[in-house]
């Protein structure tokens, strides 16, 4: 099975979620503070997840999902907090969590959570179990692959989030016409309330750099004012929304 980084300073959480995990067959190791956690991934130690709590002593579970991605650790991390308004959902995806839950969380749920990230990480399967077809999209010179979560334009590779993924996805598979920031937080994050948008506006920042020759003349990245965005494949034989 897994091997999995408990970051959680609760101690009877920490240990409760040792208990049910190394149950399920994972190999579980627990650390309470994020700079240890950071310090052991940094060594490379091999973990396939993260359970990351928000309020840690000294760095947050926000600082340390943000300096992961920064460090281009891509790690699948399930985020845990007190704290479940949208708002703080968004930033929790938005520092580079994979899957979200708020605490009190029903255990069978948080295990079905993380069994999930786990099959999303299937690009690390052993060589010898056949690989499912691929599952990719291409514009341009741009090729976008889904099943390892990469992103290659010309000679360049981006590793993406899973969020960011879902995202793109979401776009392409809308191609062609514009959709709201609502119908993205609703479709790609399941999120129905009222909330700050600013997130999905940084989403769209970070794939433009990893798309648009000029990010900040975007060709296949479009906003469309006074909605949201439009995904147009092959710009040349679409006018411009804006």
């Amino acid at each position: 099975m897994s091997r999995i980084l408990v970051v959680e300073d609760e101690q009877h959480i920490a240990e409760g979620l040792r208990f049910n995990l190394e149950a399920e067959g994972h190999t579980v190791e627990v650390t309470a503070n994020g700079e240890e956690a950071l310090a052991r991934l940094e060594k490379q130690e091999p973990f396939d997840l993260m359970v990351l709590d928000v309020m840690l002593p000294g760095k947050d579970g926000f600082a340390v999902a943000h300096e992961l991605r920064q460090k281009r650790n891509f790690i699948p991390v399930l985020m845990l907090t007190a704290r479940g308004r949208p708002e703080d959902v968004l930033r929790g995806f938005e520092a580079g969590a994979d899957d979200y839950l708020a605490k009190p969380f029903n255990l069978d749920i948080l295990i079905a959570r993380i069994g999930g990230l786990l099959r999303r990480k299937d690009w690390l399967r052993p060589v010898s179990e056949p690989a499912p077809p691929p599952d990719e999209f291409s514009f341009g010179e741009k090729i976008v692959d889904f099943e390892r979560l990469q992103l290659r334009n010309g000679k360049q590779s981006f590793q993406l989030t899973l969020m960011e993924a879902d995202l793109l996805r979401y776009l392409i598979r809308n191609q062609g016409r514009p959709v709201s920031r609502k119908q993205i937080l609703e479709d790609v994050w399941g999120l129905k309330e009222d909330t700050d948008t600013r997130a999905i506006d940084n989403f769209i920042v970070r794939l433009r750099r990893y798309i648009e020759e000029e990010p900040s003349r975007p060709k296949h990245l479009l906003t469309v004012r006074g909605i949201g965005y439009q995904f147009v494949p092959e710009p040349d034989k679409a006018p411009d929304p804006e």
